[in-house]
C-alpha cells in the first residue's frame, strides 16, 4: 500500500533511544477488511531470506512504545522485525477510533505475516508472532488459526476475552454478574448513538489515588510517567471506547489453544498480577514445543521495557530454534 493513505510520524518519537545497530522504515499493509495498518520495521542491515518476527501490544499501547522496543532488539540480534499498530489506534487506519475486537485485532496478527510473506529480504517459512500483554492472548488466537506461524511468544500476557466476561482472577464469573455489565454496555450503545459520539473508558487513572492497588500504580509508573507515556497511546490518555469490551464477553480467544501445533513460549513475572492468564493458558498447550518461563519477582510492566528483566537472550534462543 501507498504509506501517503496514513499520515506518518517520520521523526523519531518513540519511548526508547534508536539503535544505529539496523535499519528503520515505515510501512503500511491492509488487514483482510480493508483497514489499512501502519507499522515500523527495524531491519538487519544486510541478509536476505531472513526470519522475521511481527510484534504488537500492550492493549491500548501504540508501537512507538514496547513493541517497538522488542522489534529493535529482535532486529539487532538478527531478524527482521515489524511492530504495528492494530486496527482503529495510533497511525493505522479505521473510520471509528479507539475501537478493539478480538476477531479484527487477531486478524491484524495476521495480516502482518502476509506482509512479512512477501517481503523480498524475509524467509516466508521462518515467520513468527510476538505479542505482549492483551496482544499476547491475540497472538495465541492468531497462532491457532494461522499454520504459516512457526513460533509465537507472549510476554506477560493478558486474555482479554476473560478478563472482560469473568473480571479479575475471574471474581465476576457468574451470569448475572455478565447481564449487569451487558445492560450498562448496552445502555452506552444507546446514549452513544444518541449523542453521536463514543464514551472512553478512561486510560490508566491520574492523578493516582494513595489506595490504588499495586497493579494501578505499576501501569502508572508506566503510561504516565517518561518512562513509558505516549501522546497517541490510550493508555496515557483516554483510553478505549467504553463498549469496545461488548465483543470480548461473547468471544472467548484461547477455545483453541489446544490445538496449536507450533512452537508457543510464555513469559510472565512471578509478581504480576496477570501471571495467572499465562499459568492457566500454559495447561491447555500441547506438545514438546511449548515453554512457560516465570521470571522471578518480576511485575506486569517489568516485561515492557526492563532490558535487564525481559529476557531477550531465552527468546533469541527460542526464535532461533523454531524459525529454522
Amino acid at each position: 500500500m501507498d504509506k501517503t493513505q496514513l499520515h506518518l510520524t517520520e521523526e523519531w518519537d518513540k519511548t526508547f533511544a534508536k539503535s544505529e545497530k539496523v535499519l528503520h522504515e515505515k510501512a503500511v499493509f491492509c488487514n483482510r477488511y480493508g483497514i489499512p495498518l501502519a507499522a515500523d520495521l527495524y531491519l538487519p542491515k544486510t541478509g536476505d531470506a531472513l526470519p522475521a518476527i511481527a510484534v504488537c501490544g500492550p492493549f491500548g499501547a501504540v508501537k512507538e512504545q514496547c513493541a517497538g522496543l522488542y522489534a529493535q532488539t529482535l532486529a539487532e540480534r538478527g531478524f527482521f522485525t515489524l511492530a504495528f499498530d492494530p486496527s482503529f489506534t495510533g497511525e493505522s487506519g479505521g473510520d471509528v477510533r479507539n475501537v478493539a475486537s478480538p476477531d479484527i485485532n487477531t486478524e491484524d496478527f495476521c495480516a502482518a505475516v502476509d506482509f512479512l510473506c512477501v517481503h523480498p529480504r524475509v524467509d516466508p517459512e521462518k515467520v513468527g508472532i510476538l505479542g505482549i500483554c492483551g496482544w499476547g492472548g491475540m497472538a495465541l488466537n492468531a497462532a491457532a488459526m494461522d499454520p504459516r506461524i512457526k513460533a509465537t511468544v507472549a510476554s506477560t500476557m493478558y486474555d482479554m476475552t476473560r478478563v472482560n466476561a469473568k473480571g479479575y482472577f475471574d471474581a465476576a464469573d457468574s451470569a448475572a454478574a455478565r447481564l449487569s455489565t451487558k445492560r450498562a454496555l448496552c445502555a452506552q450503545r444507546t446514549e452513544d448513538f444518541h449523542s453521536g459520539t463514543y464514551q472512553r473508558a478512561g486510560g490508566v487513572v491520574d492523578p493516582l489515588p494513595a489506595d490504588a492497588p499495586f497493579f494501578v500504580k505499576d501501569y502508572y509508573d508506566y503510561y504516565k510517567t517518561p518512562r513509558g507515556y505516549h501522546a497517541r497511546s490510550l493508555n496515557s490518555n483516554a483510553g478505549w471506547n467504553t463498549t469496545s469490551a461488548l465483543s470480548f464477553i461473547n468471544q472467548p480467544i484461547l477455545a483453541y489453544a489446544g490445538e496449536i501445533e507450533s512452537a508457543v513460549l510464555l513469559v510472565h513475572g512471578e509478581k504480576a498480577h496477570s501471571c495467572y492468564f499465562s499459568r492457566d493458558a500454559f495447561k491447555l498447550l500441547r506438545g514438546e514445543n511449548k515453554e512457560l518461563m516465570i521470571l522471578p519477582n518480576a511485575v506486569h510492566t517489568d516485561l515492557y521495557d526492563r532490558v535487564d528483566v525481559i529476557p531477550f537472550d531465552k527468546i533469541e534462543r527460542f526464535y532461533r530454534t523454531y524459525l529454522n
